[in-house]
């Protein structure tokens, strides 16, 4: 008795039953669907250049720059720490404030230490500097 079950065929659909398939997937459909009026230029895209016309009949000198546009255009190329006031994810936390904490004072021999050359390291400077030059000539 499973083997007949398994060998039954569909039957085929009705005009009936296409429609109201076909009902049920434009109801689907329109449910998702969002209607989108407001269309701007993504700021994040960098914009394609096209060249104008060799001998164009309507000169462009005259046309207005619009000002918001441009603010969105100039707005896009700053860096994260212009754009936002704190930082959009986690790996914008590292290095979000570069600005050192102290001023840097190099006379202050607490915080600076700098560079003391011995007989020794001054004897090897001399020695890498010859052993570069020999390889460069050889």
């Amino acid at each position: 008795m499973a083997a007949k079950g398994r060998e039954r065929e569909k039957e085929p659909l009705d005009s009936v039953h296409q429609n109201a398939i076909l009902c049920e997937t434009i109801l689907k459909e329109r449910r998702s669907q969002k209607l989108h009026t407001d269309f701007s230029i993504n700021p994040f895209m960098k914009p394609h250049v096209l060249t104008e016309k060799a001998m164009p009949r309507h000169p462009y000198e005259d046309a207005e720059e619009d000002p918001t546009f441009l603010k969105m255009i100039h707005g896009a190329r700053l860096e994260p720490t212009k754009k936002y006031t704190h930082p959009q994810t986690e790996s914008q936390e590292i290095g979000w404030i570069s600005t050192p904490l102290i001023v840097q004072d190099r006379s202050d021999r607490r915080l600076h230490f700098a560079r003391q050359n011995s007989e020794i390291t001054k004897y090897m400077d001399a020695a890498w500097r010859l052993k570069e030059q020999t390889q460069n000539f050889g």
